[in-house]
């Protein structure tokens, strides 16, 4: 399929591809539709069905035809998917992995060097295995029970370098590992997914091309839906063409993540109207080993040479979730001998309602490398607050070559937005407020570079401090921005800032305050 990016994008994606309106007819006397329990499958939970549900799979590959699991519980080890094969789990069906890991085949030991973890890496301990498949359907509305209480086990399903999958309609439970893992797979459609209590990610696409992801519910104990452009197939590969939305998300973690594998480049990339709630504390015990704290709502890394570009985000409403956006370019260097950081750039994100806040959003480069033409848009934040003016005088650390994650910087210098290392920034109807009384301003800009700001309206620090603090900042646009009950709306800071102009209704000079080190001459008030 050949598509211009901005016919991908305004059409969502892959809904024209041929894969999605129908699969190709078989000929001949036409597919075989074969039921497990008449391959010798007992589905009473019992005894491990394993032999039987594989014979059906097997029988059904011959003519491209359908395996139909009819209501019971289906103990089995790791099952191979075939080419042209429909699996449908019939409502009342769960195919539960068997308790036992020799069941299953073992982890992959691949003959070169992936740098990532075998949870990335592995695609042989699974439940539901396929390698250089194509045409293959894993229909519910039965379920997949991952039959474990912790992290570390078999994928229930996992695929790689396979070619025209659909997912639909399933529920998976218990996974103790990524639920739905895909590497170097090309055109999947997975839709009406319900993942309950993973204990680790939901939904992986790794170096994968033309993937949408629909009316899913993920709750996880990781992170909800995460792309990936890891070295899990020895080579360098892209992760594009890639549309997540209408989704509900229950997570601890990262709820829409790219990232933090990111050898390779993203690009076209559609996060869109999804919502996402924090995972009740207390709901079910974590393992006393892992205690995993909430991260971001949406959380866009490049971090390993790799290029992020052309990304999407709009529609996303967000509650209790640790920083609603969390941008970063850095050099980690995974995969690389001299860690060198690559690009991050075009990233629109709009609509966004983000209550309970805990932490900050931020959009960060490292010195040399900065994230560049990045549009917020009609984004609403409000954070708990409560912090002094202690964490405002903060040196925030680079942490180039550390593991990115909101947690790395938690509490930051800003209540509301906090930018470092930043070129070409857009913002427009923005709203930053807090919960409680906050001492620390509510925007910190620090080394940004042609930034323009239109009806923005934040809460003021607690004491009289400044709204907004501009720190080596040059080319700057304050339109409308409003903090009406700050004695400070904007201080100016370092020798570097230039050019910055004040302009809307009245704009007041009044409430400027300049360190020694600005000169006066670099703002200009306009009024309009």
């Amino acid at each position: 399929m050949t598509l211009s990016r901005r016919a991908w994008l305004r059409g969502g994606g892959l809904l024209a591809a041929p894969w999605l309106l129908g699969r190709p007819g078989v000929g001949g006397a036409g597919p075989a539709r074969v039921n497990v329990r008449d391959l010798g499958a007992h589905g009473h939970g019992r005894t491990k069905d394993t032999r039987a549900l594989q014979a059906a799979i097997d029988v059904a590959a011959a003519s491209a035809g359908i395996v139909d699991v009819p209501p019971g519980e289906y103990v089995c080890g790791t099952l191979h998917l075939r080419s042209g094969i429909t699996l449908r789990l019939a409502a009342g069906a769960t195919l539960i992995a068997s308790p036992d890991d020799a069941d299953f085949d073992p982890p992959e030991r691949l003959p070169y060097e992936s740098f990532a973890d075998e949870e990335t890496t592995d695609f042989g301990f699974a439940l539901l295995r396929g390698h250089g498949l194509r045409n293959v359907r894993l229909l519910g509305p039965g379920r997949i029970d991952g039959n474990r209480t912790r992290r570390g086990g078999p994928k229930p399903i996992a695929l790689k370098q396979c070619h025209a999958i659909t997912l639909r309609d399933l529920t998976l439970d218990n996974a103790p590992n990524y639920n739905i893992s895909l590497l170097g797979c090309d055109g999947v459609d997975i839709r009406g997914i319900t993942i309950r209590n993973g204990y680790s990610d939901g939904i992986d696409p790794d170096c994968c091309r033309n993937v949408r992801i629909a009316d899913c519910r993920i709750e996880s104990r990781d992170d909800a839906i995460v792309a990936k452009a890891s070295l899990a197939l020895g080579v360098r590969r892209s992760t594009e063409n890639i549309v997540v939305t209408d989704c509900a998300l229950v997570n601890v973690r990262n709820a829409l993540k790219l990232g933090t594998e990111s050898s390779g480049d993203f690009r076209n990339i559609v996060f869109r109207n999804c919502t996402i709630t924090a995972r009740r504390e207390g709901r079910k015990p974590y393992p006393q080993e892992w205690k995993p704290q909430p991260s971001a709502g949406v959380s866009l890394e490049a971090v390993d040479g790799g290029r992020l570009e052309h990304v999407v985000v709009s529609g996303i409403t967000m509650v209790g979730v640790g920083a609603p956006i969390f941008v970063r370019l850095a050099r980690r260097g995974r995969g690389q001998s001299d860690p060198v950081a690559g690009e991050l750039k075009n990233v629109s994100i709009s609509d966004i309602v983000a209550t309970g806040v805990r932490w900050t959003s931020s959009i960060t480069g490292i010195p040399g490398h900065p994230v560049s033409d990045i549009t917020l848009r009609n984004v609403r934040s409000s954070g708990r607050g409560g912090r002094d003016d202690e964490l405002t005088l903060r040196e925030v650390p680079q942490h180039a070559t550390r593991y990115p994650d909101a947690t790395m910087y938690s509490n930051l210098p800003a209540h509301g937005l906090y930018c470092r290392h930043v070129r070409r920034l857009s913002v427009e109807r923005m709203e930053l407020t807090v919960e409680q009384p906050d001492e620390r301003p509510a925007v910190i800009l620090d080394d940004v570079r042609e930034t323009s700001w239109r009806t923005v309206v934040v809460t003021p620090p607690a004491d009289d401090g400044p709204a907004l603090w501009l720190r080596s900042v040059r080319d700057c646009l304050l339109r409308d921005v409003r903090s009406p009950a700050a004695e400070t709306l904007v201080r100016l800071s370092g020798p570097e800032t230039a050019r910055i102009r004040l302009a809307g209704r009245a704009p007041n000079r009044r409430r400027l305050m300049l360190d020694a080190d600005v000169d006066a001459s670099a703002v200009r008030a306009e009024e309009t």
